[in-house]
């Protein structure tokens, strides 16, 4: 019986990962959950699959949630002293590092710290502090597990080969509902045009980055981390149909792709269960039906979030955490209707022209670059 903490567990990756145990109860049991606000999921959450303990994020979230589940064992904490207690809990074995922000930084660290292994889906972790994050992986000899599907079908292609026989990761990109716009026609994008993904399921924030594609950025400097790449070492390749997820080429040319239906749950179970692979119903790829596959170069130069991601990766320091924090604070704005689809890319391109990077940031100067990212952000828009 392995114990997972589940740390955004009423988001997308944190339902999905819920749905792998309740097809494996016999082998997954939850001993803690953690979530923003949402009182009403969580609360659903804990009442079938009886957490030891859950956190909220959110103070008035978790007061109203230690009222609605009083009948339960569950026990109830808030905000980052939760999220640091059940990340080193005794039992657990694994954790799922599903929230969103740079709040998982912390508790990452902790759990490593702890000897947890980490099923890793929270992509600010290692783009902000990947030096920090990956020698401690290796000191404290844990699992470090990707639960992107295009950074698990990396992990899957290298399958134990040693890093020095790979020469170039690619990393594949639908081009979500965009791809083959002008920067004229992006112009025109309207809330509810970014929200629609053609192939994916997935939360707001996400969409709207796959839409920009300053998620595939975020992936490639998260990449860059996970196996030891340099960015020219990282080519990101548009792939309409999702169906083969990123491949690896080796040094004789050749290449090893992993293919699949566009369903997160591969990947979170193969996380969850790796090195093992267990039997999942869910429908299969027939190659009849696909009859053809698609592959296209990436406009940077209309979709400059890419571009962006590259600079801030190539700069280095603290300047990835300016790159994810504008962007985040971009987004929240768009969401909200108070700029258009194309001052994302202004705002991620003025903070990152207006920052000094940082070499090798601690914690402290991560987050406090961040706080200047968004108050610089903040005083101009």
């Amino acid at each position: 019986m392995k114990k997972i903490v589940i740390l955004g567990s009423t988001g997308s990756i944190g339902t999905q990962t819920l749905d792998v145990v309740r097809a494996y109860r016999d082998k997954l049991q939850v001993v803690a959950l953690a979530a923003g606000k949402n009182v009403r999921k969580m609360e659903e959450q804990i009442r079938e699959f009886h957490p030891q303990y859950a956190v909220m994020w959110d103070e008035k979230a978790a007061d109203e949630l230690k009222r609605s589940v009083s009948d339960t064992g569950t026990q109830v904490l808030c905000g980052m002293d939760g999220l640091m207690e059940v990340s080193v809990l005794e039992d657990a074995d694994v954790v799922v590092t599903a929230i969103v922000g740079m709040i998982g930084i912390r508790p990452t660290i902790a759990a490593i710290k702890a000897g947890k292994d980490i099923a890793l889906a929270n992509k600010e972790t290692l783009v902000t502090a990947g030096h920090i994050i990956m020698p401690l992986i290796k000191e404290c000899g844990v699992k470090l597990l990707p639960v992107d599907s295009e950074h698990s079908a990396i992990f899957q292609s290298m399958n134990g080969e040693p890093k020095k026989r790979i020469e170039k990761i690619l990393l594949t990109a639908s081009g979500g509902p965009f791809r083959g716009y002008s920067k004229e026609q992006l112009a025109k994008v309207e809330l509810k045009d970014a929200l629609k993904h053609p192939n994916w399921s997935m939360g707001q924030k996400i969409t709207i980055d796959s839409s920009t594609m300053v998620n595939k950025g975020l992936e490639v400097m998260e990449a860059g981390w996970l196996f030891g790449a340099a960015p020219e070492q990282i080519q990101v390749v548009v792939h309409p149909e999702s169906i083969i997820h990123s491949m690896v080429e080796y040094v004789d040319g050749a290449v090893i792709a992993q293919l699949g239906i566009p369903d997160m749950k591969l990947p979170i179970q193969y996380a969850l269960f790796y090195p093992d692979r267990l039997p999942m119903q869910q429908k299969r790829l027939d190659f009849y039906e696909l009859s053809s596959l698609h592959f296209e170069k990436p406009d940077m130069e209309t979709f400059r979030g890419l571009k962006l991601a590259y600079d801030a990766f190539y700069k280095g320091g603290s300047m990835p955490t300016v790159y994810n924090a504008a962007n985040e604070k971009a987004v929240s704005l768009f969401l909200q209707q108070k700029i258009s689809y194309l001052e994302i890319y202004e705002i991620i391109g003025s903070a990152m022209a207006a920052h000094t990077a940082i070499a090798s940031p601690d914690v402290e100067q991560i987050l406090a670059a961040e706080a200047w990212c968004y108050e610089f952000i903040e005083s101009r828009w």
